[in-house]
């Protein structure tokens, strides 16, 4: 399946508010292992998040930085 991926980078320096934003359109059956494939040889926390149109929202943390994936149907 093709997806619309925006991938969110939160900052953590207290005086920076914007997070690093990126858009890509994967083709993948399964996002989560997607996420993890990229985010390979890390430590990561993931929670999933399935909405009723079909975006699938993972949130990870990674080295204690938070990323949101959002998979939107394409």
């Amino acid at each position: 399946m093709r997806y619309e991926l925006i991938r969110e980078i939160y900052n953590k320096c207290s005086g920076n508010q914007m997070r690093d934003v990126f858009i890509s359109n994967p083709d993948t059956d399964d996002p989560e292992m997607f996420v993890r494939d990229m985010l390979k040889g890390k430590e990561v926390q993931i929670e999933r998040e399935d909405l009723p149109d079909g975006t699938v929202v993972i949130n990870a943390v990674v080295a204690g930085l938070e990323q949101r994936f959002t998979f939107s149907p394409d």
